[in-house]
């Protein structure tokens, strides 16, 4: 298993912040690069189409003054995510601009395309796709995607009902390229946990959602404090696709959720003008099983360093209860 280099040599932990619809923008992003982590955030979340090229300027020139001035800690790279899917009228537009930025590492999302992987491959970017199943891994990776993001079971918004074991163990009898697995993880344990499994990095997007620089109301972030696994509820209803929201909200808004329809998957929109989509999500919140373990609204860049610290400590406790470092039981775990 091997990272291109732009995501093995300048993270000062192996963790991508997911790209959040909604709540992901520049603060979160130019936080979580300087703090050593990918920051990401979807192309969709800046409208009009004008905003995007406003926050890519700003945070390529943010990190850039960031690497000037702090050569021995430079930040991580960021990554922006782009919905593939047929119904985003403004995806070359999106696409041309984040070539103009060279984005150095692209998210795809919904559906796997030969050209968009083509042009990230043209300025030297990188493309990370997610999936919910082997199947649309085989074709992501056909289709020229170099890493996958298998987004398991307890992960936030569009989510697979697979264990994360399940989905990282079938991928690896067939791929050995990068993984960053989603689903669920808060702490810096299950970070480690994720590359024990056979993932490469951890895709980490709950427990940001609880932080300062987050574009998400103050009661999002404390519904997210003061939950727990059982305040996940999985469901296609608000957008066509399966995933996890925050009980308390749906429950807000009215609806029972023990008791929601099923949606038409055929009628998802994802695009530009997506007015109901951003509705759903802005009012019914998705989130992860993780959420146990956020217990406050810290600063991005405190959370990477509560995670680090966990790490760390996980790796000692690894060591103690097994006699090998945890470089030596992820690199046996890697043959």
């Amino acid at each position: 298993m091997s990272l291109p280099p732009i995501l093995r040599d300048r993270l000062r932990l192996p963790v991508i912040g997911s790209p959040l619809f909604i709540v992901s923008g520049p603060d979160l992003v130019i936080a979580q690069c300087k703090a050593g982590i990918v920051g990401a955030f979807p192309s969709l979340n800046a409208r009009p189409l004008s905003q995007l090229d406003e926050w890519l300027a700003r945070i390529t020139e943010e990190l850039a003054d960031w690497d000037r001035a702090n050569p021995a800690a430079p930040a991580a790279p960021f990554a922006v995510n782009q919905i593939v899917h047929k119904t985003n009228n403004r995806l070359q537009d999106d696409v041309e601009l984040c070539a103009r930025y060279k984005v150095p590492v692209v998210i795809t999302s919904l559906g796997a395309r030969e050209d968009v992987n083509a042009a990230v491959h043209g300025w030297g970017g990188v493309v990370l796709h997610d999936v919910i199943s082997e199947r649309f891994a085989r074709k992501a990776i056909e289709k020229g995607a170099d890493g996958l993001i298998p987004v398991a079971a307890g992960a936030g918004g569009h989510a697979s009902r697979l264990s994360p074991f399940a989905m990282v163990q079938e991928l690896r009898a067939w791929f050995d390229g990068p993984i960053a697995l989603s689903g669920a993880i808060a702490t810096g344990g299950a970070v480690l946990a994720a590359q024990a499994m056979g993932a490469d990095l951890a895709y980490v997007g709950s427990a940001f959602i609880a932080t300062v620089e987050a574009n998400a109301a103050a009661a999002y972030k404390e519904m997210i404090v003061e939950g727990g696994g059982e305040d996940i509820v999985y469901t296609n209803l608000f957008t066509g696709v399966l995933g996890n929201y925050l009980r308390p909200s749906i429950e807000r808004a009215g609806l029972d959720p023990e008791n929601l329809p099923q949606a038409d998957p055929s009628k998802m929109n994802f695009g530009s003008g997506g007015n109901q989509e951003a509705k759903a999500w802005r009012d019914i919140w998705g989130c992860g099983q993780g959420i146990g373990a956020v217990k406050s609204v810290p600063g991005a860049g405190e959370l990477v360093a509560r995670l680090a610290a966990e790490y760390e400590a996980a790796k000692a406790d690894l060591a103690a209860k097994t006699g090998y470092t945890a470089g030596a039981a992820l690199a046996f775990a890697a043959e």
